[in-house]
């Protein structure tokens, strides 16, 4: 969908305001929060949303595509965006994934959640007690889960950035997820932030 479509949808709402821009004008604006992406770009889109990524890491994108086929939705998951859109859904779909992940939280069509899980958790062995968290790592993965990036973590925390990316590898560790939307997407299936140590 064009921007001026995109306009023409949002024009009754008034907290989303609609921008075109480039990679390049979202990283040198620190007043866009969240990223529109589309696959339409082709080879192209990986690219400059792994950019984008690098440079702003914690801008919140959204990808619209083809919502046919499932490892495409999950490649843009596992590349970090924090929700996928097909470009058949509904304008009202677009508007809620939008604002649940500007919330803070994730938006993947439905049929894709379990695929993602099952190829991102591994299956505990029976005899394998939980994973037990320390009470500062139920902090970091409150945070994670929230949205928030590692330099923002340190900020609400109060620790340097170095100390939250140890503590993101011990809970990728314990979970035995392979990233940050997967640690994400399990700590709310699985019920972790109600964890009591």
């Amino acid at each position: 969908m064009r921007t001026v479509g995109l306009q023409a949808v949002f024009a009754g709402e008034p907290d989303i305001e609609i921008r075109a821009g480039t990679v390049e004008s979202v990283v040198n604006s620190r007043h866009q929060e969240l990223v529109l992406m589309t696959t339409d770009r082709g080879t192209s889109f990986s690219a400059a949303m792994s950019a984008l990524k690098a440079l702003r890491p914690g801008v919140r994108i959204i990808v619209t595509g083809p919502g046919k086929r499932d490892d495409d939705i999950l490649r843009a998951i596992h590349a970090g965006a924090k929700g996928y859109v097909p470009h058949e859904a509904p304008s009202e779909i677009l508007k809620k994934a939008i604002r649940e992940v500007h919330a803070g939280s994730v938006w993947i069509p439905r049929h894709v959640v379990a695929t993602f899980i099952e190829r991102s958790t591994v299956r505990p062995h029976p005899n394998r007690r939980a994973p037990k968290f320390s009470p500062r790592q139920i902090e970091v993965l409150r945070l994670i889960v929230s949205g928030c990036s590692n330099r923002e973590i340190a900020r609400d925390l109060g620790i340097i950035e170095q100390t939250v990316k140890w503590h993101v590898a011990q809970l990728l560790r314990k979970i035995g997820v392979p990233n940050r939307t997967a640690l994400s997407i399990h700590a709310l299936t699985r019920s972790l932030l109600g964890q009591r140590q």
